[in-house]
Parts: structure tokens; sequence; C-alpha cells
């Protein structure tokens, strides 16, 4: 018996990673009863043509065929079942995952699924390869949904109390480290929290865990096979602060060059432990969804303004990496407290901020009052908010200018570092600049504007033209040789921050014999012309438009910022070598551009020796 496990992504991206499928996969293995069964698994992407997908799957020529369905595929993988239905008609098909588990009746409802796996579907899909096998029904088992004369009937199964029953799919080898570009690890299931707008607790409340021994291997596991970025799906990782630490320690020593996202809940980290998110290479993720208490109240969450305040500047003090999440059109919510949510969030700093209109998904608290509550919404994925008493249709998309607007200039456009400071001297709140860049944006570029369409490098301009405008003002004028220089700095910092160091050469050529060689500037290597000493502005520490304005000398400056296995570095160069750097272009003795710009061959002799050294030039 052969059975083909489909798995629909968004995307190509290094989260595209059938881990829920896996996870049936190893644990089978461990049922005796279940060995000639032969599991298969197959990876599409949204965009893909569901007959092209079919005929991959057709031609595996499965007996079972089961999808793992999620908001953002379920249409699709309804295509696809109903097309495999039309080939096959005596196949069976059946689905798990979130909106299974959400909207059993829902998605049985006239469509080509003949079962559905709810809830943990581990011993379920076990139970159901076991019966097909012995040709028996699937319709009493505990976990699965099937259709009757009167809707649905089902069973709840009880979830594991003991994870570590489950193989991983990663020691046992069910995925191959080697076939994505980033992994997905799982240490908790349940959530602690019961945010109405959420499905993840469910009706049960309480988080399970891995054991620490198992998680210490897996790290083993991934710190050997060049892992390079892993997304920790724990709703709140840091919820058992201990647990954490010692997770974060063990990061620490095994798996310091791997990058791990994690989604935490402020309130839970101190001073110990951002200094420990610090020390490794990491983000976070942070669920703030609305600075209002009250709106918050209404969907089951709590807020304290200055604690959250004080536990985020500990990030900020430790140079942690976090972003915040932000919801816009929850119950009570309206545009102006929005636009205060998100001038609060900026405020702190964060180094980025995801904005998402509310959905309204199947099975939450949200979703069962909600036409009690007057929360229109779509009926369909993605069950985003239409209007709600307190939002109107009309600002839900100003808010998704807004979010769009923040998106580009602020996340995209890598500019915490500056932001708040640029603002100071304009004196306007966060929101209003935002407003006001969505609305050039959208003259400038018009409607329908997708942020994935434009480059860093657009971006970036963008922002310089944007700025340019809003200070040309005769009393903000003074202030834009800084502001550019600010603009300008983190965006060649950031673009060689991305960029990996270039191999360290085995042997550097003798001084004299560099003059020689036809040379040229690194693609990682960044030069760029500013108006004030550039140095003397990083020195400063702080972004203050106004005291750089005031006490620094306008004096052109040139510099490199470059990549090392060390961090990101800047040098700043006299003219003479920033025009040489600007000429080497790998055609012509790296001497003759010397002299035709008049540097003495013994000083461009030192400088190429000390450029070659840092990656800053190679041969050609």
């Amino acid at each position: 018996m052969r059975i083909v496990l489909v798995a629909v992504h968004p995307y190509p991206s290094p989260q595209a990673v059938p881990l829920a499928n896996a996870y049936l996969q190893s644990y089978l293995a461990t049922i005796p009863q279940t060995a000639a069964i032969e599991i298969e698994r197959s990876d599409f992407f949204l965009g893909q043509d569901p007959a092209d997908c079919v005929d991959t799957i057709s031609a595996l020529r499965p007996a079972l065929v089961g999808f793992s369905m999620y908001v953002w595929n379920r249409t699709t993988c309804r295509e696809m079942a109903d097309e495999l239905r039309r080939r096959t008609p005596g196949i069976t098909i059946c689905a798990g995952g979130p909106e299974a588990t959400a909207d059993p009746q829902g998605i049985l409802a006239g469509t080509g699924f003949d079962f559905l796996i709810c809830g943990e579907g581990e011993v379920p899909f076990a139970a159901v390869c076991t019966c097909l096998a012995e040709g028996g029904s699937v319709s009493n088992i505990p976990g699965v949904a099937t259709r009757t004369g009167r809707g649905i009937t089902l069973n709840p199964a009880e979830p594991f109390a003991n994870l570590d029953a489950i193989p991983s799919p990663w020691l046992t080898g069910s995925i191959d480290t080697g076939i994505y570009p980033g992994i997905l690890w799982q240490l908790s299931r349940g959530c602690g929290f019961s945010c109405d707008f959420c499905f993840d607790s469910r009706d049960r409340h309480g988080v399970r865990r891995f054991s620490l021994g198992r998680i210490e291997a897996e790290l083993r596991h991934f710190a050997s096979h060049g892992i390079n970025q892993i997304f920790v799906l724990d709703s709140t990782f840091n919820q058992d602060q201990q647990r954490a630490k010692t997770i974060l320690r063990l990061i620490g020593k095994i798996a310091p060059r791997i990058h791990f996202h994690f989604e935490v809940r402020n309130e839970f980290i101190d001073r110990e432990m951002a200094g420990l998110f610090a020390r490794i290479t990491c983000s976070l993720q942070i669920g703030l969804q609305s600075a209002d208490p009250q709106v918050l109240k209404q969907v089951g969450r709590t807020f304290r303004q200055s604690d959250f305040i004080s536990r985020t500047m500990l990030l900020n003090e430790s140079g942690a990496v976090f972003g915040f999440d932000v919801i816009y059109g929850l119950p009570g919510d309206t545009l102006p407290g929005f636009r205060r949510s998100l001038d609060f969030a900026l405020g702190l700093y964060p180094n980025h901020l995801d904005i998402f209109p509310l959905a309204i998904l199947p099975g939450t608290a949200l979703a069962a009052r909600s036409d009690a509550s007057g929360l229109k919404h779509l009926p369909a994925p993605p069950y985003t908010l239409i209007s709600s008493p307190t939002f109107t249709a009309a600002d839900m998309q100003k808010a998704q200018n807004l979010a769009l607007a923040c998106d580009i200039f602020y996340t995209r456009g890598r500019a915490v570092a500056w932001f708040i400071g640029v603002l100071d001297p304009l004196g306007m709140p966060p929101s209003e600049f935002l407003q006001q860049f969505g609305d050039w944006l959208a003259r400038e570029r018009g409607g329908n504007l997708n942020e994935t369409e434009l480059s860093d490098g657009q971006i970036w301009q963008m922002q310089r033209t944007f700025l340019s405008r809003l200070f040309s003002p005769k009393r903000l004028r003074r202030f834009l040789p800084a502001v550019l220089d600010l603009v300008d700095y983190h965006y060649h910092y950031a673009a060689a921050l991305m960029s990996p160091p270039p191999a360290t050469p085995r042997q550097i050529p003798a001084a004299r014999q560099l003059l020689e060689l036809a040379l040229r500037q690194t693609p990682t290597t960044r030069s760029a012309r500013f108006h004030y000493e550039i140095l003397e502005i990083l020195e400063a520490g702080a972004v203050d438009v106004r005291g750089f304005s005031d006490r620094l000398q306008r004096s052109a400056s040139w510099a490199i910022i470059y990549p090392t296995p060390k961090g990101v570095c800047t040098e700043s160069i006299s003219e003479a070598y920033f025009r040489l750097l600007e000429c080497l272009d790998g055609t012509k003795p790296a001497g003759s551009v010397a002299a035709c710009l008049g540097i003495p061959d013994r000083e461009v002799a030192e400088f190429l020796e000390f450029a070659v050294q840092e990656g800053i030039v190679e041969k050609c």
C-alpha cells in the first residue's frame, strides 16, 4: 500500500518544509503493523497548476493521498482533491492540519475528501493506515471526522502526553536537512494562552514539551549538517523562562552560527534572557497586536504599557534583534487607535513590524461571536475582516495603506537605526509620516503596489527622494545633509551585513607586485560619499539630527563599508583612494590607474596591500 502525503507551501522559502507530514511518517514507522506501507511526500507551491500537481501525485499510483491543510492552501487542496477524485474514483483522499481541525464540516461538505484527521495527527493517521491496510472502516477512529446522514461524526483523540514518543523526523532521516535552505523546529505543542483570534490553544489549554535531551540531540544534528537558519514553531518559546534560558545556552554552545527565529511574549523577558538572546544569532517576534488595553481585553489578552516598555528596553540595551506583530481591525479598535498603536510600536525601535488585518479564523472564540459582534468578514480564506461597528471598510483600506507604507519605508528600508531621530526635526508622529509617504507613493507609483516588486536599491532611492521633499522647506533644509548621510550609511551597512565576506586570499602578493595586477573592488564592498565625516556621526551614538547639524562641521568624507568574518567594517578613506576604487575595473594594472589619479606608487602599494588583505579588492 502506497500513501502520498501532500504539502502545498505558499512559495519557495526557508519555511517551506513539510514538517507535519514528516512527523506522520516518523511515527508510522514505529507501528509494526504498517511495515509494508510505503510513504511518499510531495511538495508543491501556490500558483502551480493543480492539474499538473495531480499528474505528479497520480504517477506515484497511491492508494491514499493526504493533504496538510492551512489557511493559505485550503482552496488549492480542495481543487487537487476534486481533480484526483475525477481521475481516480476509487482512490482514498483525506486531509489534516489546522483548517481540517477548525472546520471539518465545511471542508467535508461537497468535496473530494473521504475523511479528515483532526487535532494531532500521528496516532489517528497510524490507526487509519492500519485500518485501510486491513480493509476496515475509519469511521470510529478517534480523531477522524467522517460524513453521516446528519452531518459529520468526530470522536476527538487525546493528544500525546509524552511527545518524545514521536520519533524526531530530523534524527530518523525522514527529512533530509540538505534539501532545504532552512528548517522548522518544534520544541513543544499547545499554547498556554487563549487569545480569542487565535486557533493555537483551540479547546485544549496548556503546553507539552519535548525533552531537553532530544532538543540537544536535534541541535547537534543541525549544527553538524550546516543548517543556516531555523524557525522555532513554539507559540511562546519563553513561557517557561528557565527552560528557554537553558536552550539558549545550548544554542550558544552548540550552534552559534545558525540564525534562529523565535516567537516570544514580552512579559517573560528579563535582563538575563535579553542578554542570552543577544549572544546568539537570532530575531524575536513579539505579539503586541495593539497598544490599547481595552481593545486587547476584548480578545482575551492583557497589556501593561509601562511593563511592556521596560522589558523591550532590555532587548534594546542588550542589542537583541526583535520585531512586533500588530493587528488592525480588532473588536473595539478604531483607525485612530490603530495609528496610536503604530506610534507606540515604532517608538520602541523594533527591527521590523509585521502588520496584519484581523482574520476571523474558523474554530476561534472570535468566530463564534462574530455575527453577534457585527464583525463582517470573508467567509473563505483568508477570512479577513471587512468591517466592524468601530472599523469601517474605508478605515480598513486606510489601515492597509499605512501597513504597506510601514513595510516599505521602515521594515524593507531598514530604517530602525535612524527613523525616530529623523522624524524629530519634522515634529510629526510616525503614523503621520507614514501616511504622507503612503500618499506620495500612491501618486508616484499608482495603486496596487506590492512591496515584493521593489528592490532594496529602489526603496533606498524612494527614502532619499521623499525625505528630500519633506526637508525642502527653508527651516528644515539645514538638516537634510545629515539625514541623507544616515540613510545612505545604513543602506550600505545593511547591504554589507547581508553579504558573505569574501574568502581571505591564501597568499598576498608583495606590494610592488600588486601595482602590476588588474584589480577590482569586490562586489561585497560598498563605497559612498558623505556630507559629514561619517565616523564622527557613528561615534556620536544615538541619532540626533539637530545635534549633528549644529555641532558637527560640514566636511565631505568618503568611506568603504565591507563584510569581514568578524562583522561589518567601516573605513574612512581619502577622496583619492575612493576614486581609485571606483576606477579599478579589472582591465588595467592598478599602478597605471593610480598614476592617472596622481597617487604615488609607494602610497598606493600600501593601500592595495591593506585592501587585498581585507577583501576590499581582488584579482580578476
